[in-house]
Formats: structure tokens, C-alpha cells, sequence
């Protein structure tokens, strides 16, 4: 049983001598790389876990890539949107439909809600059970992952003095689906914008 919430503490897959044994947050942290990987997969996109140093510096832990014209309007067809991984086996508070995650990292922060380019990196924040035991399970007819992962945009979120940490929302509505991230997919191939709050 875990006494306590384990956050990703952002090492890279694969990147972990061999000889050490995995952490608590290596595991959890590896479970989410899983995660969206199998979310981009079935949502037929490619899902590149990023392992530069000054990419990862930029708040960047995985590419999610596509190569589709969703819609005639459709101006980036050939694009990779940015993702920005955390995970935690704390229990979110859930206020008016959104999901509350504290964000030690204010810097990062700061760089996820100024746009700086195409696209914002989208925040993906798993939420695991307590109880390690829960995270995977499986046998002859399922694999199940319990709890679930949901995205936001911080662009356009506004600032705060606190250089501790800020809370930030996740809607409810944005739990990470293959279908959710089309869609959203599909909206930035548009050109629209997707920002904090809308």
C-alpha cells in the first residue's frame, strides 16, 4: 500500500541505469508514457518520447505526430503537438467540473501559458489509485490500467506571484480518449486556438 503521492520527477524512458532498481515514481512516471502512447496509437498518431536534454529544458516530455487532413479547413496537416507528462497517485479535488493538480514547477508553468509558437504543449496530468496493486491489472481477456488521464492548454492563464507552485484545472470533459485527442488534433490542424479556460 502506498502511504503517500508520488509525482513524476521527469526522467526519461529508457534512460535509467539498468542496475538501479525502478522507484515508485519511475514506475508511475513510466506508466504514463504508456498511457498516452496507447491513447495516440489507437488514435492513429505517432507518440515519440522525448529524450533531449534542451527539448526536455523547454518543458517538452513527448511528441504526439500526425500526418492527416481532418477537414477542408484543415491548415496543418503534416504537425506534432507538444506534451507536457505528470502523474500522481494523489486524489484531485473536483470543483464545477474540473479537476485541481498543484504545479510545483512555477517556471514551467510560465512557459506553458505564454504562447510560443503554432500550438500550446498540452499539461497531461494522470491521476492513479492509491494502491499500487490497482495501476495494472491483467489476464486472458483484459489489460486494464485503472484511472485515467486528462489534458489542458495554459495558454492564456493567467499569472501569479506565487513562485511555490499553482493550482491549475483539468475539465472533466478533457479526459484523454483517443477521441479527445483527435478532436483536439483536429481544432489545432484548424488553427484554432485552444487556451486556458475555453
Amino acid at each position: 500500500m502506498i502511504d503517500r503521492p508520488y509525482l513524476s520527477t521527469g526522467s526519461r524512458c529508457f534512460q535509467k541505469d539498468s542496475a538501479v532498481p525502478f522507484t515508485q515514481n519511475d514506475i508511475i512516471e513510466q506508466l504514463s508514457y504508456a498511457y498516452l502512447h496507447a491513447v495516440a496509437a489507437k488514435a492513429g498518431f505517432a507518440c515519440e518520447v522525448v529524450v533531449s536534454r534542451l527539448v526536455d529544458g523547454a518543458g517538452v516530455d513527448a511528441r504526439v505526430s500526425w500526418k492527416e487532413r481532418f477537414d477542408e479547413a484543415s491548415v496543418h496537416t503534416n504537425a506534432d503537438l507538444r506534451i507536457q507528462l505528470k502523474a500522481t497517485t494523489a486524489t484531485p479535488a473536483k470543483e464545477n467540473g474540473k479537476f485541481s493538480y498543484f504545479l510545483k514547477d512555477v517556471e514551467r508553468y510560465d512557459e506553458l501559458r505564454v504562447p510560443s509558437g503554432p500550438f500550446p504543449t498540452l499539461l497531461v496530468v494522470l491521476f492513479l489509485p492509491e494502491n499500487a496493486v490497482e495501476w495494472l491489472t491483467l489476464d486472458h481477456d483484459a489489460l486494464t490500467a485503472r484511472r485515467c488521464a486528462y489534458w489542458v492548454s495554459l495558454w492564456d492563464a493567467p499569472a501569479t506571484p506565487n513562485r511555490s507552485g499553482i493550482t491549475v484545472y483539468l475539465p472533466e470533459a478533457n479526459i484523454l480518449t483517443p477521441a479527445n485527442l483527435r478532436e483536439v488534433v483536429q481544432r489545432l490542424s484548424m488553427d484554432e486556438d485552444v487556451v486556458y479556460g475555453g
